[in-house]
């Protein structure tokens, strides 16, 4: 069933090309960003306004990431028809830490609060990767929250990873952290010590990673975008699965690898950026 998804989504990103190139070109840096820290569940948590809109876009990073990382490239293609708010989540990059393991459930607790201290009644959730997964989190611990969802690679089963992905993190070392990931860290957060407790908190949080209840992932009545890529390292099949679990959720596959669509650091420069921002506004618009 997804090679037809994959197909008409290829249809789509083609013809999107054709018209965003000139667009990508006049892209300026953006101005009147807003930072801060909000004092949210003993932790301080960073966070950026761009942009300007009524219900604004939340977005969260991956494991081990910065914004920066994740949404350096989107992050402006976003605000120009959004306010977007972005986060740093508990003890990543500028945000501090608490004297307890990180959590999905923990996260999603904390985004929560997060918008209730800027007095926002509703938003737009973007979640790439485990930030994909708190999203979920996200729709289901706080609902009253959440307008509409878009989930970019987050998985809810240990089966929605590669085989063996798992036993990659069995005698893992902060050596084998991509480079790109460390220079991001240290550039807002110039400490070694707390880039190794995010390191090891995130190794941790992944060996001991939990399935959500299928019946937690049915519960989820916000409008759902699921996003993956045809490399990525969520199977495509896991979020054809996931997409026929939430009613009436939609399902974009793009070519790539993990992150391609929304151009972090990682993955090989390319337009794709573009496409996913013009596909996810029109999924913000509907």
């Amino acid at each position: 069933m997804y090679r037809s998804i994959v197909k008409f989504t290829l249809i789509v990103l083609v013809l999107s090309l054709s018209v965003i190139t000139s667009k990508a070109q006049k892209t300026k840096p953006m101005e009147n960003i807003k930072t801060g820290y909000a004092p949210v569940n003993g932790i301080n948590m960073y966070y950026e306004i761009h942009g300007e809109g009524a219900i604004p876009l939340v977005l969260l990073h991956g494991g081990g990431s910065t914004i920066e990382v994740t949404y350096s490239q989107i992050l402006p293609l976003f605000a120009k028809h959004n306010r977007v708010i972005a986060v740093e989540l508990q003890a990543h990059g500028r945000t501090s830490d608490r004297n307890s393991p990180e959590s999905f459930e923990q996260d999603a607790d904390d985004v929560a609060a997060l918008l209730k201290y800027l007095k926002v009644d509703k938003a737009n959730i973007l979640g790439f990767s485990n930030g994909g997964t708190t999203t979920l989190q996200i729709a289901i611990r706080h609902p009253e929250v959440v307008n509409k969802i878009i989930d970019v690679a987050g998985a809810y089963q240990r089966e929605g990873f590669l085989p063996g992905f798992f036993d990659g993190f069995n005698g893992a070392t902060i050596d084998m952290m991509p480079a790109p990931l460390k220079t991001a860290f240290l550039k807002v957060n110039p400490d070694n010590d707390k880039l190794l407790n995010m390191f090891n908190k995130d190794v941790e949080r992944m060996k001991n990673f939990k399935d959500i209840p299928d019946e937690y992932i049915r519960s989820i009545k916000a409008s759902s975008l699921i996003i993956v890529g045809s490399q990525d390292v969520m199977p495509v099949e896991h979020a054809v699965k996931l997409s026929h679990m939430i009613a009436g959720a939609q399902l974009i596959v793009l070519p790539g690898v993990h992150g391609a669509c929304l151009g972090e650091v990682t993955a090989k420069h390319s337009n794709q950026p573009e496409a996913t921002a013009i596909l996810v506004q029109e999924f913000l618009d509907e």
